[in-house]
């Protein structure tokens, strides 16, 4: 930083990262959950010894016979199934489209550009770089402390 050439920037944000970070680890959570909620394990037990190497083929073809036997007498009585998966894919879509806005709010709007401006830093010149990796996140960060009170 250099006095009254170089713009002052105020990172408001350090002191909340730990929070966000757990908030967005809540929030990835959740589709998760619900399918997990919701699934209960019935893919597992469908395809139950199919990838295990121990099985003997006649095996792996009863039991393939069997599922396809199933899938066919079971056409269109899954619907609910299949409705419950697109609601948590949809919730997985939202999420990430919504943690890309968030994440740029909270960086003040620098994560928007934030790769485009990466690449373009690796293809100057070294003697006209400006790092963007050291503007959103500086190594070097000056803290001012206010007294209040009796000293």
């Amino acid at each position: 930083h250099v006095d009254g050439k170089d713009e002052v920037k105020y990172h408001k944000y350090y002191q909340w990262v730990c929070f966000v970070l757990f908030f967005q680890a809540m929030l990835f959570y959740v589709p998760r959950y619900l399918w997990k909620t919701w699934e209960g394990g019935r893919i597992k037990m469908l395809v139950l010894d199919l990838n295990c190497p121990i099985v003997n083929e006649d095996c792996k073809a009863d039991r393939k016979k069997l599922l396809v036997d199933y899938f066919c007498t079971n056409l269109h009585m899954q619907n609910f199934y299949a409705f419950r998966f697109f609601i948590c894919e949809v919730l997985n879509f939202v999420n990430v489209v919504g943690q890309i806005f968030f994440m740029d709010f909270f960086l003040d709007g620098e994560f928007s550009t934030y790769g485009s401006d990466v690449l373009r830093f690796t293809e100057m010149e070294p003697e006209e770089r400006e790092d963007p990796m050291a503007r959103v996140f500086p190594k070097v960060t000056k803290c001012t402390f206010h007294k209040y009170g009796p000293s």
